[in-house]
């Protein structure tokens, strides 16, 4: 089978499309024959070594992907040969024809969800569900502002906030991007490339402050982030490309608290209620991700450039 392969870590054109022997299960693991493969910025990072220096390598890429069970192990009690299902973890990479799984990191796909969006919900599905509910600790009636809300993740925590209750500004930094955040169900949207943007919250807040914040570039924006808060209220970071500099005396005035993030910290018990709650919603509608651009897999290299813009609208997935 084809595959993306890695032998050193570097820039995009380090991924390799190489001929790969095919996958066999072993106890409690799936085949799954790929239709669909999620890109997503933490891609970048490990493959340019930024993340996990010690992967060892050749390694393929990718954790996030749609296909059909095409073999399963031994001991395997809960996926059939046939069956759809999204990956939202792999052992073998998912920039691949195939990808070899542990029975619970696949999921069943609701036929009206292409593949396509089926790659799509892993990785920003799981981290917005994450950020704002074992995270955040957010509730109905709370306002969120997800900062590059056109973005995947942003995207994803919007239809997850709208769904649950909650108050949902977003920002973008595109007039397409603000449209997309505004068809996803935000009550406002904000273009995050104006000049005092963050100063129409309190009108948009009652004078009350945002309770919870899901920042995607806190190198940016978090010192920025506490002034608008609420009392109580959280800033869950989910992306940062650097250092930033705060004033603690802010937090402090507001009762506030900085969160971090990681979706592969999660537990196993926190994967499973995290799942069920994202298999529930595509099944009764309220979660449609958004698949804005489709490459073949040999252009992975294009797909890691493209994913890595600013101005990048809902997600892009490569096609085996």
């Amino acid at each position: 089978m084809k595959a993306i392969r890695v032998h050193e870590f570097g820039p995009p054109e380090a991924m390799l499309l190489e001929e790969v022997p095919p996958l066999a299960p072993g106890p409690g693991e799936v085949v799954v024959r790929l239709q669909a493969v999620g890109v997503n910025p933490v891609d970048t990072y490990i493959r340019s070594g930024l993340y996990a220096p010690d992967l060892p390598l050749p390694y393929t890429p990718g954790s996030d992907g749609a296909g059909i069970i095409e073999a399963v192990g031994t001991g395997v009690r809960h996926r059939t040969v046939g069956q759809r299902v999204y990956v939202a973890r792999s052992l073998s990479g998912t920039y691949a024809e195939a990808a070899l799984c542990k029975e619970f990191h696949t999921h069943p796909l609701p036929e009206k969800t292409s593949f396509g969006q089926g790659a799509a919900i892993g990785v920003p599905y799981g981290a917005a569900f994450r950020a704002l509910f074992q995270r955040a600790h957010a509730v109905p009636g709370e306002t969120v502002l997800v900062h590059g809300a056109s973005g995947g993740v942003g995207i994803a925590a919007v239809q997850l906030a709208r769904a649950a209750g909650l108050r949902v500004i977003g920002t973008a930094g595109t007039a397409e991007g603000e449209a997309l955040v505004a068809a996803q169900g935000a009550h406002h949207v904000l273009n995050h490339r104006e000049k005092g943007y963050l100063e129409k919250l309190p009108e948009l807040t009652c004078g009350a402050g945002v309770d919870v914040i899901l920042e995607m570039l806190a190198n940016v924006n978090l010192d920025r982030d506490l002034g608008v808060l609420a009392k109580g209220g959280r800033v869950v970071v989910i992306g940062s490309r650097g250092r930033v500099e705060i004033d603690p005396r802010t937090a402090m005035g507001r009762e506030a608290a900085i969160l971090g993030m990681i979706l592969f910290a999660a537990s196993d018990k926190e994967q499973a209620s995290m799942h069920a709650a994202l298999a529930e919603g595509m099944r009764n509608g309220t979660l449609q991700p958004v698949v804005s651009r489709e490459l073949p897999l040999a252009k992975a290299a294009a797909a890691h450039h493209a994913v890595m813009e600013t101005s990048t609208c809902g997600k892009i997935v490569l096609l085996p």
